[in-house]
């Protein structure tokens, strides 16, 4: 029997769990399956309880659960000794004053950018080119709730001219294309900054993230999310930046294109598991 608790994916039986924690009828459920699919909204104890009652579950956020956050991910880069921009993991804002304190152009001199341990879309990242920024970039740190708990990133800026790759893993399935900004010296290229989609530059910068990426998803087992990749510009070596377990679609083609991906590429890791 296959248990789903994702609202659009449906399987022998389909269970809800957004909006609260799961109760003695989930984990009755999740022990007669022999496979359970989970939503990528899943929360920490609903992961836990498939992970320990089944033995087959979809996605597998062994590592996202893990290593969370930005700051894991780093640590978990550094793990696996993925390829990505030099990095300060600092404890928190004392903690960067202190270092600036030492050093007017903080730990890695300018340029860089502070990355909060949350945030999407490049809303929590600030780029920082001279002391100015700095200032500007700190106050609006300090405003941030969660910072002194959570603490923060500071990374190397990399020239990459206004690029950045999207590798998306659904399974098997590999996607891949480029935000790229309006500006080659834009230090972010989201699509909620201004960034637009290219999809045929560079296939071979294409193929080698892919393969960096297919490298790191095989040691750490994930199957499903999306990853920042640069190139510094004139090098064809690809850099991590991050994995965003929640993804935009509209590189994908729109939401009805992702789950027609999803359902297939579970479909076909069902039928891995029955052979």
């Amino acid at each position: 029997m296959i248990l789903s608790f994702h609202p659009c994916v449906v399987t022998d039986e389909n269970r809800i769990c957004a909006g609260r924690s799961p109760d003695h009828q989930d984990l009755a459920a999740i022990r007669r399956a022999d496979a359970v699919v989970l939503p990528q909204g899943c929360t920490p104890d609903l992961y836990r309880m498939a992970r320990e009652n089944c033995r087959h579950v979809f996605p597998d956020y062994d590592a996202r659960f893990a290593f969370p956050g930005k700051i894991g991910q780093i640590r978990l880069f550094r793990k696996h000794r993925a390829p990505h921009p030099q990095t300060e993991i600092i404890a928190d804002v004392p903690a960067f004053r202190s270092r600036l304190e030492q050093d007017p152009a903080g730990p890695l001199g300018f340029p860089y950018l502070i990355k909060l341990d949350w945030g999407g879309e490049g809303r929590t990242i600030f780029a920082l080119r001279s002391a100015a920024d700095l200032d500007r970039s700190l106050f609006d740190v300090l405003q941030s709730p969660g910072v002194q708990e959570s603490g923060l990133l500071v990374q190397r800026f990399v020239p990459c001219g206004g690029r950045v790759l999207r590798v998306t893993v659904i399974g098997r399935q590999r996607l891949t294309y480029w935000r790229v900004a309006d500006d080659d010296h834009q230090p972010l290229a989201g699509l909620a900054l201004g960034g637009h989609i290219q999809r045929n530059l560079d296939p071979i910068l294409q193929q080698a993230a892919t393969v960096e990426i297919d490298t790191f998803c095989a040691k750490t087992g994930i199957n499903l999310g999306g990853f920042d990749v640069i190139f510094p510009q004139n090098e064809p070596k690809p850099l991590l930046l991050e994995i965003n377990y929640f993804f935009g679609r509209e590189g994908l083609g729109g939401s009805a294109a992702f789950y027609q991906l999803l359902n297939a590429e579970i479909r076909r890791w069902i039928e891995d598991l029955r052979r």
